[in-house]
C-alpha cells in the first residue's frame, strides 16, 4: 500500500513546464517595464481603494460560493498597493472589479498585482497572472475563450504550437494549443485591464460574456463605464468590487518632494506649492491644482515636468494662466513631450508632437491601444496601399530583369547600348506587368488588413479546418495572379521587342504569337505562385520563441520569415521558368537566366509585398516617412519613445503609457492637421 500524492501524467508535466516559463517571462518583462515607467523613481504613488458601492456588485452569496441558507461573511476589502494579491485572495470568488477615474493608477494596480502574485507562486499548479489590454476584444466576433488564446498566442508564440496528449484520440489537427491548454486547465488568472476601453455599443455583450464564465480573475475600468453596462446587463457575476481612492494633499507632501532636486536651505521648488496648498485651500487656484493632482497620472506629469527642470517653477500652476483644471490637465499633457524629449536637438523636439500624434490617430482609427508595427500602414487607404505594393513590387522584379537582361545581350555580343535598350524594354514590360500582379493579389488578399507577422517551420501532419480553408484560399488568389502575370507580361514583352525591333512584325502577328506565348507562361507561373502563396498557410507557424517576444524580436524573426519566403518562391518561379523554356525550347543559359530573374526580381517582389515584413518595408519604413508621418528610423523612434516614458510594451505591441495621453495626441494631430 502506497501514501501521498499520485503521480503526476506527463501531460500535467508539460502544462507546469508550459506555466514557469510564461511567468519567468512575465517576471522579466513586467519588472523591466515597471523600471521604464519609474513606478518607484523614488517611491511609488499610494494607490489605495475601497469597497465599491452594492449597485455594482454581485450578491454577497454567489461572491462567497455560500451553499443555500447560508449567510456570506463579507471579507475587508480596502487596502493599499502592496495589499491587492491578499484582497484578492480573501475573496472567495477570486473574482474583482477595479474602478476608478482616469489617471487613477488603476493599469498601475495591475502590474502590482500580476508582479506580487508571481513573486508569490509555490507550486508550478498555481495560476499564471496574465495582463491582457481589452481594448482589442470584439465580443460579438470572437469568444472570451478565443481572444484569451489568441492574445497569448500573439505575446507569447511558442504557446501557438500544438502537443499531442499521450492516449489522446483527436487528431492532430484539432488538438489545442499550449495557449488553450493552460486555459482550460485553470493554468492562466487574466487580469483584463482596460474595460472601458471596449467601445461603448460592445461593453454589455462583453459584460455578458464574462458572466459566462466562472474563471478567476482582476478587471479594471472607469467606474462610469462599468456602472452604466452594468445597469443594462448585471454586474459581474461572484465579483467583488473595489474604487480607487484619490490622492490626499499629505500624499503629495511624501512624493513631490523626493523627486525633486534641492534649492537653498535643503527646500525644494515644490515646497512652497504645497505650503500654499496647506495653507490657502479654498484660494481657487489651490482648488484647481488639488482637484487636478489628486490622480497618479497628473501627478506623474507634474513630477516629470517641473522637478527637475531648472528653469521652469512649479508656481506657475498656482496662477490665473488657467482657469479651470481641464486647463490646467491641458498643460501637463502638452509639456509632457516636449520635456521629455529636452535633450534633444530643438527641430526634433518640435516634430516629435507630430509624429506621436499621427501614431495616436492611427490608433484611433483602428480603434484600438495596441500600436503594432505591422499594422503601422492599414490606415492608409485601399488604393494607396495596393497601388504603393504593386509599384514597389514592379519596380524590384523590372530592375533585376533589366540588369540580368542587358548582361545577357551585352554577353550575346549586342553592344552594351543596344543590350542596355533591350533590358530596359524587357523590364519595363516585366516590372509593369508584375507590379500589376502582385498589386491584385495584395488588393485582394489583404486590402481591408494587415498582414500579421509569422515564421516558416515545417508540419508533417493535415492543419486544421481553418488552415485548409486559406490554402485553397490562397491557392486560388495565386493562381489567378500568377497566371495574369505571366500571360501579360510575356505579351507585352513579345509586343514591345517586336515592335521596336528591325523584323518589322505586324501587330496582330506579334498579338497572335504573343497570346501563344503568355498562355504557355501564365501556366507554369500560376502554378508557381500559387503554390508559393498556398504553401505559406501550411508551413506558417507563430515564431517559436522561449520568452515573450517584443516588438523588434518580432520584427527580426519575421525579416528571417521572408527570407525563407524568398528562396522558397524563387525556387518555384525559377522551375516555371525552366519549363517554360523546355516548352519554347530555349538554351540552357536561357532557362539559367529566367531563373535568375525569376529568383532574385520575383522573390524580391514577393517579398516586399506579400510578408508583414515586406509591407512594413514599403508602407512603413518608405512611404509615411518620405509624406512625413513617421521617421525614417521607425523602430529606434518607437525604442526611444519606450524608454523615454512615452510607450509602454505590452507583450509584442506598444501602448501609450495613458489613454489619456494618446487621446490628447490624437486631438492636437486632428486640429494641428
Amino acid at each position: 500500500m502506497t501514501t501521498g500524492h499520485p503521480p503526476r501524467s506527463s501531460f500535467d508535466t508539460a502544462l507546469d513546464d508550459d506555466a514557469d516559463r510564461l511567468a519567468k517571462s512575465l517576471r522579466t518583462q513586467w519588472r523591466e517595464e515597471e523600471k521604464q515607467r519609474k513606478i518607484r523613481d523614488p517611491i511609488a504613488l499610494p494607490v489605495r481603494w475601497q469597497a465599491a458601492s452594492d449597485e455594482v456588485m454581485d450578491h454577497w452569496a454567489n461572491i462567497c460560493r455560500c451553499p443555500a441558507g447560508v449567510a456570506p461573511r463579507p471579507p475587508v476589502l480596502a487596502g493599499q498597493l502592496d495589499e491587492i494579491v491578499r484582497v484578492h485572495h480573501r475573496i472567495p470568488s477570486r473574482r474583482l472589479v477595479v474602478l476608478g477615474r482616469a489617471g487613477s493608477g488603476k493599469t498601475t494596480l495591475a502590474l502590482r498585482f500580476v508582479l506580487d502574485l508571481l513573486a508569490a507562486r509555490s507550486s508550478p499548479a498555481d495560476p499564471v497572472p496574465v495582463i491582457f489590454s481589452l481594448a482589442s476584444w470584439n465580443p460579438t466576433t470572437t469568444t472570451l475563450h478565443r481572444w484569451l488564446t489568441g492574445q497569448l498566442e500573439r505575446n507569447h508564440p511558442r504557446l501557438a504550437g500544438k502537443r499531442d496528449r499521450p492516449g489522446s484520440a483527436r487528431a492532430a489537427s484539432d488538438a489545442s494549443t499550449r495557449a488553450e491548454e493552460l486555459i482550460d486547465n485553470d493554468r492562466i488568472l487574466p487580469v483584463l485591464d482596460g474595460f472601458d476601453e471596449i467601445p461603448a455599443l460592445l461593453r454589455r455583450p462583453a459584460l455578458t460574456a464574462l458572466n459566462d464564465t466562472d474563471m478567476p480573475l482582476l478587471l479594471t475600468s472607469r467606474r462610469t463605464a462599468y456602472t452604466t453596462a452594468v445597469k443594462g446587463a448585471r454586474a459581474l457575476t461572484s465579483a467583488a468590487a473595489v474604487e480607487l481612492i484619490d490622492l490626499a494633499l499629505t500624499d503629495l507632501d511624501h512624493c513631490l518632494p523626493r523627486g525633486t532636486r534641492k534649492t537653498a536651505a535643503a527646500s525644494t521648488a515644490w515646497d512652497p506649492v504645497l505650503s500654499h496648498l496647506r495653507k490657502h485651500p479654498q484660494h481657487p487656484a489651490s482648488i484647481r491644482l488639488a482637484t487636478v493632482l489628486r490622480t497618479p497620472l497628473m501627478v506623474m506629469l507634474a513630477r516629470t515636468i517641473y522637478s527637475d527642470a531648472p528653469d521652469r517653477d512649479p508656481w506657475v500652476l498656482l496662477t490665473d494662466e488657467f482657469s479651470s483644471t481641464d486647463d490646467l490637465e491641458d498643460h501637463l499633457l502638452d509639456h509632457f513631450i516636449p520635456t521629455v524629449y529636452r535633450d534633444r536637438p530643438r527641430a526634433h523636439r518640435t516634430r516629435v508632437p507630430h509624429l506621436l500624434g499621427h501614431l495616436a490617430r492611427h490608433l484611433d482609427q483602428l480603434d484600438t491601444r495596441d500600436l503594432a508595427w505591422w499594422q503601422l500602414g492599414s490606415t492608409l487607404p485601399r488604393w494607396l496601399r495596393t497601388c504603393l505594393i504593386g509599384l514597389v513590387a514592379g519596380l524590384a522584379f523590372g530592375l533585376v530583369d533589366t540588369l540580368v537582361l542587358w548582361f545577357s545581350f551585352w554577353y550575346a555580343g549586342h553592344g552594351l547600348v543596344t543590350g542596355l535598350v533591350k533590358g530596359l524594354l524587357n523590364g519595363l514590360s516585366f516590372g509593369f506587368t508584375s507590379g500589376l500582379g502582385f498589386g491584385l493579389v495584395y488588393g485582394l488578399r489583404y486590402g481591408h488588413g494587415a498582414r500579421e507577422p509569422s515564421r516558416a517551420r515545417v508540419r508533417l501532419r493535415g492543419g486544421t479546418k481553418e488552415m485548409r480553408k486559406e490554402f485553397v484560399f490562397r491557392l486560388a488568389i495565386g493562381l489567378v495572379g500568377g497566371f495574369g502575370f505571366g500571360f501579360t507580361a510575356w505579351l507585352v514583352d513579345t509586343l514591345v521587342l517586336g515592335l521596336t525591333g528591325p523584323d518589322g512584325y505586324g501587330l496582330m502577328t506579334l498579338l497572335a504569337h504573343g497570346s501563344g506565348v503568355g498562355l504557355r507562361a501564365g501556366l507554369p507561373y500560376g502554378l508557381a505562385v500559387g503554390l508559393t502563396f498556398a504553401l505559406t498557410a501550411v508551413l506558417e507557424t507563430p515564431v517559436d520563441l522561449e520568452t515573450a517576444v517584443g516588438p523588434h524580436d518580432l520584427l527580426h524573426t519575421n525579416r528571417t520569415t521572408t527570407l525563407f519566403h524568398l528562396l522558397m518562391f524563387g525556387l518555384f518561379i525559377g522551375l516555371a521558368g525552366g519549363i517554360l523554356c523546355w516548352m519554347q525550347e530555349f538554351r540552357i543559359v536561357d532557362w539559367i537566366l529566367f531563373g535568375v530573374v525569376g529568383w532574385l526580381g520575383g522573390g524580391l517582389a514577393y517579398g516586399l509585398s506579400l510578408t508583414a515584413w515586406g509591407q512594413w518595408v514599403t508602407l512603413s519604413r518608405i512611404w509615411l516617412p518620405l509624406t512625413g508621418r513617421l521617421p525614417w528610423a521607425v523602430s529606434a523612434f518607437l525604442r526611444d519613445a519606450h524608454r523615454r516614458g512615452v510607450l509602454r510594451q505590452a507583450g509584442a505591441v506598444y501602448q501609450f503609457r495613458h489613454a489619456r495621453l494618446q487621446e490628447h495626441l490624437a486631438r492636437g494631430s486632428r486640429t494641428a492637421g
